[in-house]
């Protein structure tokens, strides 16, 4: 269960639209995999949705306008 960041905090992300979070932090996470993290001393001991939910709620990926 992930309860950090708080769920409602990243839904503000998305102008609280929790279905373009879903998308947005499972296409991250997706992302993520493909790079291989496990190797990144910057995402130790993290799995790529919890990495991918960091990323979003600090502003380091942001929805697109499409």
């Amino acid at each position: 269960m992930m309860n950090q960041p708080p769920i409602d905090e990243l839904a503000a992300k998305t102008h609280n639209n929790k279905y373009e979070l879903a998308c947005l932090m499972a296409k991250r996470a997706k992302e993520l995999e493909k790079r291989h993290i496990e190797n990144d001393p910057n995402y130790l001991n993290k799995k790529c949705i919890a990495a991918a939910a960091d990323e979003i709620y600090s502003g380091k990926v942001v929805p697109s306008n499409n």
